[in-house]
């Protein structure tokens, strides 16, 4: 089977699993919030499985330990950051549709347009050209989520799209920088196609955090 095939098919399996944990908020579950701490949780494991399985010449190496240490230590403040965003289902579902846009408008438009890389030594397929047209398609979702959910064109949604699908390209790049430091290809193999759970929600490194930050003021 081949790469994108399985991609593909992990794709429409995490859809299905969205649809449902929709249908279950709609009906007075916590879902949102549960399943998002569940995967954050995941992203954690993850991440110490990682740091197990790397020698000890890379961890010690650079001080990859205190970075690793570091980054869990973030981690876990994503945690407590979602306990609290996901008591509101709708500003989860708005980041959702953002970054995935983000992320989707950046992969197709990238490989497309081409042009000067990013950061070449961290990430060899980022251009300037797929983060612009991530912004634009991020955007676009994030002003179209108000015009449908609200009936009218919300000026702080296009704000937020703009920045949200900043930020979630350079948690993109940031997970690109770690897995570089230790030398592997994904973090884990547990979405087949897409890596793991890291691989494909890095784009929440930045983000989430801050909504969180911006809620509590």
């Amino acid at each position: 089977m081949s790469n994108t095939l399985k991609r593909i098919i992990v794709s429409v399996i995490m859809l299905g699993i969205v649809c449902v944990v929709a249908v279950l908020e709609s009906r007075g579950f916590s879902a949102v919030r549960w399943f998002g701490i569940a995967v954050i949780a995941g992203m954690i494991i993850e991440m110490i499985s990682c740091m197990r399985h790397v020698s000890d010449k890379v961890m010690r190496q650079g001080h990859n330990n205190i970075m690793c240490g570091a980054f869990l230590v973030y981690l876990a403040m994503m945690l407590v950051a979602f306990y609290f965003v996901g008591t509101r289902p709708w500003i989860v579902l708005l980041l959702f549709l953002t970054i995935s846009a983000a992320d989707v408008g950046a992969w197709m438009f990238g490989r497309e347009i081409g042009g000067d890389k990013m950061w070449e030594r961290l990430s060899a397929g980022k251009t300037w050209s797929g983060q612009i047209a991530g912004i634009v398609c991020g955007t676009i979702v994030a002003v179209l989520y108000g015009v449908i959910g609200a009936g009218a064109f919300l000026p702080q949604l296009m704000w937020i799209g703009i920045s949200v699908s900043l930020l979630s390209q350079y948690g993109d790049l940031t997970a690109s920088w770690i897995k570089r430091r230790l030398g592997i290809k994904d973090f884990s193999n547990v979405l087949p196609g897409h890596g793991g759970l890291l691989d494909r929600f890095d784009g929440w490194i930045y983000v989430l955090p801050l909504v969180w930050l911006v809620m509590t003021r």
